[in-house]
């Protein structure tokens, strides 16, 4: 694993570490309330597992955080610049995933987000990661295959979907050579 790669996930344990504690829960409040199991918890946060998109997104959506929350610094240094060389990849050890926050740590009401799904890839998501949140998904190169419940997006180049009410989602990619790459636009709910 790269330096970038460790800081993240070093990162990520004390992040999660610190979010369980500013709720006051314990291991067993944050499996209850995310359904990820008190062991897997306890890994991550020590370290001895890289938890995957999947289970992050579970994990976010317990706290009431955006994944790129979750990903992120909690440093109380904000900053309304992002620089290129200051945005780091994080990737999905199950899936090849690389996502990266491109919004400033400032931003308050939106956050940029931009992904790579290899080719085959795919992704699940609860609908809890999406009861405070509103997205809209911007695809810029390749083909994504979204599914949002039952309902099925198939969004090709310069597509622009706007996510309806919270439901269970899968981000697939279909091609067998190709990366595709999308923007997240995400704001709170009112």
């Amino acid at each position: 694993m790269s330096d970038i790669g460790n800081e993240i996930e070093a990162r990520l344990a004390r992040r999660i570490r610190l979010e369980r504690e500013r709720k006051s829960w314990s291991l067993a409040d944050l499996a209850d309330a995310s359904g990820v199991s008190k062991a897997m918890i306890s890994k991550i946060e020590r370290r001895e597992s890289s938890p995957t998109a999947a289970l992050l997104g579970k994990l976010s959506g317990a706290f009431g955080l955006t994944l790129s929350t979750l990903l992120s610094e909690d440093s109380p240094v904000l900053s309304k610049l992002r620089k290129k060389h200051a945005q780091e990849w994080w990737s999905d050890p199950e899936t090849g995933q690389r996502r990266t926050t491109l919004s400033p740590p400032a931003a308050n009401q939106l956050q940029l987000v931009l992904s790579e799904l290899p080719p085959k890839a795919r992704i699940d998501y609860p609908a809890m990661s999406y009861t405070f949140i509103l997205q809209q998904i911007w695809v810029l190169q390749g083909t994504l295959t979204f599914h949002e419940g039952k309902t099925v997006h198939e969004l090709e180049e310069g597509d622009c979907l706007e996510l309806s009410d919270p439901a269970t989602t899968s981000f697939r990619n279909r091609s067998t050579k190709n990366r595709c790459r999308y923007l997240v636009a995400i704001t709170k709910r009112n």
